[in-house]
């Protein structure tokens, strides 16, 4: 049997919380990748859990983030114990700056890496957050919560799971996990606090569904290095990496083979150059002397002595790789370079991603990615290792998280299969209620809980009406049209004047319909229409009629009606 997803329409407003009720709400994190934040409440007290953004999709024109929707705790700032951060990546740390607006002496834990790339993160907002580092293995009593640490396998260093111990029962978040058994940096996912955990009883098993979907078990970070070598052996001339600025354990294979090969490596890209310096000053990157120069030394360097390490290998239009593909960097690429894409492909980024490679082919770099090499693995448990850890925490009551929604329905189908009962497997989207009372998972209600677009220098300001807008104007074209008329003797006495945007064909083509808007008008004054915003509106029906039987569009149409 699988659990059944409900659609947040089908319901309504929470009741109020009851005494030593346990109640979860993910703020972002469910039905998306990204946006990661969950809401824990007992007794009017509340810890958060990872505070990260979204990055946007094409259809989203102009914005630059999308943030979890803060509103419902914008009443309740002075009710936060404190925010947990599971790891650095920007879907779990990177809306901090903004809930730090809203509150700015949140306490946050995190690991050693985690606060100090959040540091220099806060640093450039102007903010001075109150850090709490913690390690694998602490446990903390934060306010209303005990909270415990262990350490977890992920695609970045010192990641953590946290339990949280209430009165209403012990939960359990994976944060971004996976179980390789052979780790770069050695530090394995602890099994053993998973089953002590589950031994001493876990209520709530909040678990990453990433690659639920994805059979098996992720093939471990150390298959990557004798591909890696050979990229090294083949590439003639400079050799351009581009991975997350976060993936530490990449940049370190990187460098490793940068030295077995007497090439100097530079860091390209300005969040690559902080969080390379954070993790080197934390010791968490290591790199030998005399191997890392700067971009401005290259040119002094043979091109086959060159690795540079750079930002964009999501296809980004501003980040370093996609301006070196669009000939607007100082970086110029030619048929001797080699340039190795070492990251996954996120979902919605795939037309991007081709937009770089097919770039920098263009300019006869040979591109080497995850369509025909193993150059990167997953961060994130497979089939397998879930399955795996279900048995060992052996859980009351599942809520898959941290996926779309067919991860997150795969997920529940793992955790049925390895015997948690159906009904206790919760299936929820953004803004879902779920209470935790008598050992019972259930869902209760919904809050709102929308996307909250940045803009530049605005938040939140930016709707989905503005964004349609936008998508006509880039999908659709343009259209605005002029028109005087003189109300005492009922007739155009200028105009109309028709300019256009966006189309092949030209302003001529919309001639044809200029006698048809100038009847319909002498037309609706005759019958005593007089009010501007009546006859403009009888502008825009005429033209947006005739376009969408003549042109086969739908473009925005401004119309202007004045009163000479």
């Amino acid at each position: 049997m699988t659990p059944t997803f409900r659609v947040q329409a089908e319901l309504g407003t929470p009741p109020e919380l009851e005494p030593d009720v346990l109640r979860v709400i993910a703020l972002g994190g469910l039905g998306e990748i990204g946006r990661n934040m969950t809401v824990f409440e007992i007794n009017s007290r509340i810890l958060i859990v990872d505070c990260g953004v979204l990055f946007p999709e094409e259809s989203q024109p102009g914005v630059d983030l999308i943030l979890p929707d803060f509103d419902y705790l914008r009443s309740r700032l002075n009710d936060i114990d404190g925010l947990v951060l599971t790891h650095a990546h920007e879907d779990h740390v990177g809306a901090l700056p903004y809930l730090l607006r809203e509150r700015q002496d949140i306490p946050i834990y995190g690991s050693k890496l985690t606060l100090g790339l959040v540091s220099a993160k806060l640093r450039e907002h102007r903010m001075k957050p109150e850090l709490h580092e913690v390690s694998a293995g602490d446990k903390s009593g934060i306010g209303a919560f005990d909270v415990e640490f262990v350490a977890v396998n992920h695609s970045i260093p010192d990641a953590l799971a946290v339990a949280i111990k209430t009165p209403a029962g012990r939960v359990l978040h994976t944060g971004d996990f996976k179980m390789d058994q052979l780790p770069l940096d050695g530090r394995i996912t602890d099994l053993n606090s998973f089953a002590r955990l589950g031994d001493d009883g876990v209520d709530l098993f909040l678990v990453d569904s990433t690659n639920a979907e994805v059979p098996g078990f992720v093939t471990s970070e150390q298959k990557i290095a004798p591909v890696m070598d050979e990229v090294f052996d083949r590439a003639p001339g400079r050799l351009i990496v581009g991975c997350f600025a976060s993936h530490i354990h990449r940049v370190q294979q990187v460098i490793n083979s940068a030295v077995s090969h007497d090439r100097r490596v530079a860091f390209v890209g300005r969040s690559m150059v902080r969080t390379m310096k954070v993790a080197r000053d934390l010791g968490y990157l290591k790199v030998p002397e005399g191997v890392l120069v700067s971009v401005d030394q290259l040119d002094e360097l043979p091109d086959d002595q060159v690795v540079m390490v750079c930002t964009g290998s999501q296809g980004e239009p501003m980040a370093a790789l996609a301006r070196i593909a669009n000939r607007d960097h100082k970086i110029r690429v030619h048929d001797q370079d080699t340039v190795l894409l070492a990251s996954s492909v996120i979902p919605g980024n795939e037309n991007s991603i081709n937009r770089v490679i097919n770039g920098l082919s263009r300019w006869g770099v040979n591109v080497i990615h995850t369509g025909n090499a193993l150059v990167h693995v997953s961060g994130h448990a497979a089939a397998g290792e879930l399955l795996y850890v279900y048995n060992i925490v052996k859980p009351s009551n599942v809520m898959p998280v941290h996926g779309e929604i067919r991860h997150l329905i795969a997920n529940a189908e793992l955790a049925v299969a390895a015997g948690v009962d159906p009904d206790r497997v919760i299936l929820a989207e953004d803004g879902t209620v779920v209470d935790l009372k008598d050992g019972v998972a259930s869902i209760v209600g919904r809050v709102p809980c929308g996307y909250v677009f940045v803009d530049g220098a605005a938040v939140g300001s930016l709707t989905e009406g503005l964004l349609k807008d936008r998508r006509i104007l880039s999908e659709e074209g343009f259209v605005s049209v002029f028109v005087a008329v003189d109300l005492t003797d009922a007739k155009v006495v200028a105009g109309p004047e028709v300019t256009a945007r966006g189309f092949a064909e030209g302003d001529r083509v919309f001639q044809d319909v200029v006698p048809k808007i100038s009847a319909r008008i002498e037309e609706a004054l005759a019958d005593g229409v007089t009010d501007p915003y009546q006859l403009q509106q009888l502008v825009r029906r005429t033209t947006g009629k005739w376009v969408g039987e003549r042109l086969r569009r739908r473009p925005m149409i401004v119309p202007v009606v004045v009163e000479a």
